[in-house]
C-alpha cells in the first residue's frame, strides 16, 4: 500500500473514531435520513398525480424525483461545507499547523480530511435508495454506469467548490453565513426539491449556472428515465467544464490561503 493511501486511511480512521465514540449523535443522524424519507412519501401521496405533467420527463413520480434530490443534494452539501467545517476543527483543536508542518501534500490534507464527510454521506444515500426501493421507487432498467459517471463529476464539481470555500475561511476565519446562503441558494433553485421549470425565466438562467441543477437532471434521468448516453451528454459535458475550471482554481486558491496564513502567523488562529 503506498504512502499516500496509508495517509488517507489514517484520516479515514481517526474521523470515523471520532464520529462513532459519540453514539446518541451517530444514530440520531441515521433517525433524520428514515424521517425525511417518510415525509417526503406522505408528501408525495399528498400532491398524488398533479405533479406527473411536470415530472413526465422523469417518470412522472413526486417520491422517485425528491428522493434523488435529497440524495445527491448530500453531496452537495458536503462538498460545500466538509472541507470548511474540517478546517475550522483542526484550527480550534491546534492540529492544522502540526498538520501543514507534516510532509503530508497540502491536497491530501484538503482530501483527507473531508473523506470521511463523504463515506459518510455515501452510506445515507444507500439507505435513502433502499427506503426508496422499499416503498416503491422503480430503479428497473436504470442506466447504472451512466449514474456513477454523474455521481462522479458531481462530487469532483461539488467539491471545488468547498474547497474554495475553505480557502475564504482560511483567510477571513469566518465563512459560514456565506456557504449556508449559497447552499440555501442552491437548494432553492438548483432543482432538489421541485423542477426548474416552474420558476420564472431569470431564476432558471441563474440555476444554469449552478453544478447541481446538471447533475440532479442527469441523475434522474439516468436511474428515472433510462436515459441513453446520448441523452445525457449536454450534462455531462456541462460538469466536465465545471470540473476543468473549478479544480485548478480552487486547489491554487486554498494553496494562497494557506502561504499567505503562515505568512502573516494566523495559519491556527479563528
Amino acid at each position: 500500500m503506498s504512502h499516500l493511501s496509508l495517509r488517507l486511511k489514517a484520516f479515514l480512521i481517526r474521523d470515523f473514531y471520532t464520529e462513532t465514540s459519540y453514539r446518541l449523535a451517530f444514530a440520531t443522524g441515521i433517525g433524520g435520513v428514515l424521517l425525511r424519507a417518510f415525509i417526503f412519501f406522505f408528501l408525495a401521496l399528498f400532491i398524488g398525480e398533479s405533479a406527473a405533467p411536470l415530472l413526465a420527463e422523469y417518470g412522472g413520480d413526486y417520491f422517485a424525483f425528491v428522493l434523488i434530490g435529497i440524495a445527491l443534494g448530500g453531496y452537495f452539501g458536503v462538498g460545500l461545507t466538509g472541507f470548511a467545517s474540517a478546517l475550522r476543527d483542526a484550527q480550534t483543536t491546534g492540529t492544522l499547523e502540526a498538520l501543514m508542518l507534516t510532509p503530508t501534500p497540502v491536497s491530501l490534507v484538503i482530501i483527507g480530511s473531508a473523506a470521511w464527510s463523504y463515506v459518510y454521506t455515501t452510506f445515507r444515500v444507500f439507505v435513502y435508495l433502499l427506503l426508496g426501493l422499499l416503498l416503491g421507487v422503480n430503479l428497473s432498467g436504470a442506466n447504472l454506469l451512466a449514474a456513477l459517471l454523474v455521481l462522479l463529476l458531481s462530487i469532483i464539481s461539488f467539491a471545488s467548490i468547498g474547497i474554495l470555500a475553505a480557502s475564504i475561511i482560511m483567510v477571513v476565519k469566518r465563512g459560514d453565513p456565506v456557504t449556508a446562503l449559497f447552499g440555501n441558494a442552491a437548494n432553492l433553485i438548483g432543482g432538489v426539491f421541485y423542477p426548474i421549470t416552474i420558476m420564472p425565466d431569470w431564476l432558471q438562467t441563474l440555476a444554469h449556472l449552478l453544478p447541481i441543477t446538471y447533475a440532479l437532471r442527469a441523475m434522474r434521468l439516468a436511474l428515472l428515465s433510462q436515459a441513453t448516453w446520448r441523452e445525457i451528454s449536454l450534462d455531462l459535458l456541462a460538469l466536465l467544464i465545471f470540473c476543468l475550471i473549478l479544480i485548478p482554481c480552487s486547489l491554487l486558491a486554498f494553496r494562497y490561503a494557506v502561504e499567505r496564513a503562515r505568512t502573516d502567523g494566523s495559519l491556527a488562529h479563528y
